[in-house]
């Protein structure tokens, strides 16, 4: 799947999950700023599990700490696709994301400044912001807007932060999902491979030949190549729906009624609907 749409299903995962408005499902709900952080946020956990090709879009958003990480996660994680791509690299991401939750610092006028997510989420918002294409080459500006968003969140809301560690799961396994549906798959059970059975590789008419290869990655290949029309197909739905989960909660947090607003609009549907058909 394309870096973009990556993103875009983080976020579109994120106001699914969080918001409890009627367009979403609400199991984990916050508070509309953390709807609409966490959004950004979860677009670039959704990046996260790229950080092993040095040269996706992660390795390009933040240079030069970007091109660096990128580096040292294909190191460790034995290249691309592999380790990051995995049950045990969302638990791994998961567990960074919590251990620096536990970084804080204590001031005098702010109280207790939780430093640690604050420094994640600068990161992740940057890889976010190029992925979406939101302040296109220009560097100091993805620095400029990820480094003061997550500060005036870290200083002036620093309780919105608890979320992070689910925020930077949910958004590695939304990105592990997508790129299981296309024709590459996962390595989903790393570092254990299995290699597709013989008969399979024999037979490549089978359906089994596209949802095992013979590397022992995992797929259900619905949306075919990364990139395709059928991923743009389901896709452009998603991130418009992200878009308007956002939306909805900075409606809420300047005060419009928009619980109201969606009853009228209900009402109206239904009134219409019956209208027609009566």
């Amino acid at each position: 799947m394309m870096g973009g749409h990556h993103a875009a299903s983080g976020a579109a995962a994120w106001v699914a999950v969080t918001a409890t408005t009627p367009i979403a499902f609400g199991w984990y709900p916050v508070s509309d700023v953390g709807i609409m952080t966490g959004a950004l946020v979860c677009a670039g956990a959704a990046l996260l599990p790229d950080a092993d090709h040095h040269n996706g879009t992660i390795s390009h958003s933040l240079p030069p700490v970007s091109e660096g990480l990128t580096k040292f996660v294909s190191t460790v994680s034995g290249g691309h696709r592999n380790g990051t791509h995995s049950l045990v690299g969302i638990a791994v991401f998961t567990a960074i994301a919590w251990l620096m939750g536990q970084l804080t610092v204590r001031t005098e006028r702010f109280g207790e400044v939780l430093i640690g997510p604050g420094i994640m989420a600068v990161v992740l918002i940057a890889f976010a912001v190029r992925a979406l294409k939101l302040t296109g080459q220009r560097r100091w500006w993805t620095w400029s807007l990820s480094v003061s968003l997550a500060a005036f969140v870290a200083v002036f809301a620093p309780e919105e932060w608890y979320w992070m560690p689910f925020c930077v799961g949910l958004g590695c396994a939304v990105h592990i999902l997508g790129d299981f549906l296309t024709t590459r798959g996962v390595p989903l059970l790393w570092p254990l491979r299995f290699r597709s059975p013989r008969w399979v590789r024999r037979h490549r008419w089978l359906p089994f030949d596209d949802m095992w290869s013979p590397r022992g990655n995992l797929s259900l290949p619905l949306l075919g190549d990364a990139g395709s029309w059928r991923e743009w197909v389901v896709m452009t739905p998603v991130s418009i729906y992200a878009l308007v989960g956002v939306a909805w909660a900075m409606l809420d947090q300047m005060g419009f009624d928009t619980a109201g607003a969606w009853a009228s609009a209900t009402d109206l549907a239904a009134a219409a609907t019956r209208s027609v058909l009566g």
